[in-house]
C-alpha cells in the first residue's frame, strides 16, 4: 500500500512525499483511514514505527474544513515532555504546510504572554504538557469545550511521571462526543482502565508486541570489572572510541550521572553535552538542535529524551548502566536503527548491575552479543591505578571538572587524602577544683533598729510637708528633693551629703545607718543599702 490509497488531501500527500516517504508503516497504513472515519484509536507501537505521523496527518486532513475560535482549540495533543510537544509542532509545521491553520505550543518555560496572545488568536491545534495546560486553564485564558480531537501519546510515559489524574482532570473538561485517541508503547493496567474510561469502541492497533527491539538493531553488551565509576567511564571512552561514533546517545539512570558523565567525556576530548530535566529549557532546545544539525556528536541523556525524540542518523546507543526495565531498555535503544537504517546499541553491566541485567534479558526476545572494545583493558588499568579518589575530585562532586579546585581539594591545590596526616596527641582530662565554701556573715542589727526609725520620723515629715515637684524626669525622679534628684537628662546624680557618722538618706529619701567609718558597727558592711521594708518591720514590732 502507499499513501496515495489512503484518501488524504492532496496537499498532504504532496508534503509527505516531499519528505521523502511513498510507502506508509503498519501502524499508519491501519490507523489513518481509522481515525478519519471518526472512529476512536488505541495504539500499541514501540517508538520508532511511525506513530506521529498516524495521527497528525488524519488530523490536519479533518481540520482542513473550519476555523477555530479565540481560547477555543479545536483539537487537542497531550504530551509528556516539553521535547515530545516540540517535536510533534514540528510534524505539523512539514506535513501542515499547504494549510493556514494556527497552532499553539503550550510548554514550561516559555513565557505565558507569548502562548496567550496565540490562544487569543485561535489555535486549531493545540500541543501541551498536561501541567502547562492546567496552568492556563486555571487562568480562565483557556476554554476547552470545542475540542473535536484528544490524542493522548505516550500514556505509559504519562503513568510513569505520574499524570495519569491531570489526564482524567482534562478529560472530564472536554465534550463528550469528542474524538479520543490513545497511544503507548506498552499497556499496563491503569492505561487499559484510562481507555475503558474515556473511549467508546476503540479499534485496537498493536503492531508490535511490548518490550520488542526493532530488527535493525544490533545489540552489545560490555562487562566492566568494577563498580567504581571511574572504572566505568574508562570502559566507555573505550567503546566510543573502538566504534568511532558519528553521533550516539549516551543514556544514564540519575540526572547527576548524566552531568557527571559529560564532564568526564568533554574533559578527555570528546565532543559532549547533557540534556535532563532540571536543565532550562532554552538550554535543552539549543542542545538538541546542535545535536540534529550534527553540531555534536555525543548527547548524554536521562529518560527525558528516551522516548519519542526523532533523530534519524543516531549510530549508536549507549547504556551507562542497564535501566530499570525491559521497557525503558527497548526505549531508549530505540533511538537508533530507525526510518530502516541499521543502528548499534552498547549497554555496561557492572558486578553490582547483574540483576537488572538479568530483568532485561528476560524481557528482550532478541540476543544480546558481548563486545569487549579495544584498549579496554589499559584503560582500566589506568583508571584503577589513579583511585577512586582521583575521579571524586573532578567530577563526582559536580563542581571544578578538569580545571577547577574539586571541593576535596585545600587552598594549596592538593588533594587533602594528600597532605601529610597530623599527630594525634592525646586530650588530658582538665582538673576542676571546688571553690572554698565561706559561711555568710549573719549579724545582729535589732538592738538599735528602732532609734534609728525614731530619729528618721521628723526628716520624714518635713520631707512630706515640702510641696510636690512636677518635673519632667521619669519614674521616681518626680517626687524627689531638690538636693536627692537624678539629672534627667543622664547627667551625674545629685546626692545631699549624709553624715558620715549618723547615716544619710538613700536614692528612696530614706534614712540608712551611717558608714561604718563612722562608727556604727552594727551595720557594718550594709552601708546605705539596708532595705526600707526591713526597717518598717522592726519599726512595727517596737511599738508593739
Amino acid at each position: 500500500m502507499t499513501f496515495d490509497e489512503l484518501n488524504l488531501d492532496p496537499r498532504i500527500l504532496a508534503a509527505v512525499k516531499g519528505a521523502g516517504y511513498t510507502t506508509p508503516t503498519p501502524i499508519q497504513e491501519q490507523g489513518i483511514p481509522a481515525v478519519i472515519g471518526g472512529r476512536d484509536v488505541t495504539g500499541i507501537a514501540q517508538t520508532g514505527t511511525g506513530k506521529t505521523a498516524a495521527f497528525v496527518l488524519p488530523m490536519i486532513h479533518k481540520l482542513g474544513q473550519g476555523r477555530a475560535k479565540a481560547r477555543m482549540p479545536r483539537s487537542l495533543i497531550l504530551e509528556p515532555t516539553r521535547e515530545l510537544a516540540a517535536q510533534v509542532a514540528e510534524q505539523f509545521e512539514k506535513y501542515g504546510a499547504g494549510y493556514k491553520l494556527n497552532m499553539a505550543l503550550l510548554i514550561g518555560g516559555v513565557s505565558f504572554g507569548d502562548q496567550e496572545k496565540k490562544l487569543n488568536a485561535g489555535a486549531d491545534v493545540l500541543i501541551a504538557t498536561p501541567g502547562r495546560l492546567m496552568d492556563h486553564f486555571g487562568r480562565g485564558g483557556l476554554l476547552m469545550t470545542g475540542v473535536q480531537m484528544l490524542v493522548i501519546d505516550e500514556a505509559d510515559r504519562m503513568l510513569d511521571m505520574g499524570f495519569i489524574p491531570d489526564i482524567e482532570k482534562i478529560c472530564t473538561l472536554l465534550p463528550k462526543t469528542r474524538q479520543t485517541l490513545l497511544f503507548s508503547a506498552t499497556m499496563p493496567p491503569e492505561i487499559t482502565r484510562l481507555a475503558k474510561q474515556f473511549q467508546k469502541e476503540p479499534v485496537r492497533i498493536e503492531v508490535s508486541k511490548p518490550a520488542t527491539s526493532a530488527t535493525t538493531i544490533t545489540q552489545y553488551v560490555t562487562h566492566c570489572p568494577s563498580n567504581e565509576d571511574t572504572v566505568k567511564r574508562a570502559v566507555l571512552r573505550s567503546i566510543i572510541k573502538a566504534k568511532s561514533t558519528d553521533q550516539g546517545i549516551v543514556f544514564c539512570n540519575r540526572k547527576t550521572e548524566v552531568d557527571i558523565v559529560a564532564k568526564s567525556l568533554a574533559s578527555h576530548g570528546f565532543d559532549a553535552a547533557p540534556i535532563h530535566g532540571d536543565l532550562a529549557q532554552s538550554q535543552r532546545t539549543a542542545t538538541l538542535d546542535r545535536f540534529r544539525n550534527k553540531e555534536l556528536k555525543l548527547l548524554v541523556a536521562s529518560d527525558v529524551a528516551a522516548r519519542g525524540l526523532d533523530i534519524p542518523e543516531v549510530s549508536q546507543v549507549f547504556n551507562y548502566a542497564p535501566p530499570p526495565n525491559a521497557d525503558d531498555y527497548v526505549h531508549r535503544i530505540g533511538r537508533t536503527g530507525r526510518a530502516g537504517r541499521l543502528g548499534e546499541s552498547f549497554t555496561i553491566v557492572s558486578p553490582g548491575d547483574a540483576r537488572l541485567w538479568d530483568a532485561v534479558l528476560k524481557g528482550v526476545s532478541k540476543d544480546v552479543q558481548t563486545y569487549v572494545p579495544e584498549g579496554m583493558d589499559e584503560a582500566v588499568g589506568e583508571a584503577r591505578s589513579r583511585g577512586p579518589a582521583a575521579g571524586r575530585d573532578r567530577f563526582d562532586k559536580g563542581r571544578g571538572g578538569p580545571k577547577g579546585r574539586g571541593r576535596d581539594r585545600g587552598r594549596g591545590g592538593e588533594r587533602r587524602d594528600e597532605r601529610p596526616a597530623r599527630e594525634e596527641r592525646p586530650v588530658e582530662p582538665a582538673v576542676i577544683a571546688a571553690p572554698e565554701f565561706i559561711p555568710p556573715q549573719v549579724e545582729d542589727f535589732e538592738t538599735d533598729a528602732p532609734a534609728m526609725i525614731e530619729a528618721e520620723a521628723p526628716a520624714q515629715e518635713a520631707r512630706d510637708e515640702q510641696p510636690r515637684r512636677e518635673g519632667r524626669g521619669r519614674g521616681r525622679n518626680r517626687d524627689r528633693s531638690r538636693g536627692d534628684r537624678d539629672d534627667s537628662r543622664g547627667g551625674a546624680k545629685e546626692r545631699a551629703p549624709a553624715d558620715r557618722g549618723g547615716g544619710g538618706r538613700n536614692r528612696r529619701g530614706e534614712m540608712t545607718p551611717g558608714d561604718p567609718q563612722g562608727g556604727d558597727e552594727k551595720f557594718k558592711g550594709m552601708g546605705d543599702h539596708v532595705p526600707a521594708f526591713l526597717l518598717r518591720t522592726l519599726g512595727k514590732r517596737e511599738d508593739a
